[in-house]
């Protein structure tokens, strides 16, 4: 038997009733319906970090249908709507002094930030790369598993007896950096700490291009079995650097050469001139 489709106005007509009542709604919900949003409750109870869409799929597998949206305004008017998560406010350090651009003598601004590697037997390392931004002597490049805020303050403690305290530090925000309770002793030592913006590497430039050639020259071309035989193949290195390799930056000279030729000055540092952001290492 063939079926015909009429319009809604044409059904009401033919069986001569009202519209209004054909589009009654009833007042009060079914008890299934009821049992729906009770189950829209209860699994978004049991599942609080999941958002509406995954809960409507959960529905459905009890065996009600139910489209996304409903359980979306069920869950709205229940107040069980999962918040959007909140942006985590990174801690950031505060500068002491002007952020400058470009050291002007020797020990007048260090620099120093972490670069990663990994040893076959063991897994990864981290090394504390501190640098002289004028001479750009490499005073420290310490290998550890984990490299904390108090290890970092000792290695700084040792620089600063066998060198004598840079008037200033620069590096980013990392934890290791800006502790309580190494910027304090920073400030026991009259160094002043430089941050950088967050996001923003190239203003801490000439650490970042001695990282490019210690990565090129060094850890790319090595692999290393151990801690140890890392510590051993970086110290030798960090001499070659320092000793033997020339910078064209420094007039072909060693940073050792160039440092030899410079006087520190005495009395408290002045502040860095502002130039350039970064001059190759």
């Amino acid at each position: 038997m063939e079926q015909e489709h009429c319009s809604q106005r044409q059904a009401c007509r033919f069986f001569d009733l009202n519209r209004s009542t054909y589009r009654y709604r009833a007042k009060y919900p079914s008890l299934r319906a009821l049992e729906l949003e009770q189950a829209i409750v209860d699994l978004s109870q049991e599942h609080p970090e999941l958002g509406s869409d995954k809960i409507a799929r959960l529905v459905r597998k009890r065996g009600y249908r139910v489209s996304n949206g409903r359980v979306r305004e069920v869950r709205r008017e229940e107040g069980l709507v999962v918040p959007p998560p909140k942006k985590k406010q990174r801690r950031q350090g505060q500068s002491t002094g002007r952020f400058p651009q470009e050291a002007g003598h020797r020990g007048h601004v260090w620099t120093w930030d972490f670069i990663h590697d990994w040893t076959v037997k063991g897994g990864a390392f981290r090394v504390l790369s501190v640098v002289d931004e004028y001479t750009r002597e490499v005073h420290a490049l310490h290998v550890d598993r984990n490299i904390g805020s108090k290890k970092v303050q000792k290695v700084m403690e040792a620089l600063v007896e066998r060198h004598g305290a840079p008037g200033y530090i620069r590096s980013d925000n990392g934890p290791e950096f800006i502790a309580t309770q190494l910027r304090e002793w920073l400030a026991d030592q009259d160094i002043r700490t430089l941050y950088i913006d967050p996001g923003s590497p190239w203003q801490n430039g000439y650490v970042e291009s001695f990282h490019d050639k210690f990565r090129r020259e060094c850890l790319a071309r090595e692999i290393f079995y151990t801690l140890s035989e890392s510590r051993v193949v970086i110290g030798d290195w960090r001499e070659k650097y320092n000793h033997v390799r020339p910078h064209q930056s420094l007039g072909m000279a060693t940073p050792k050469e160039f440092a030899a030729k410079v006087l520190e000055p005495k009395g408290p540092p002045g502040e860095p001139e502002q130039g350039s952001s970064c001059v190759a290492a």
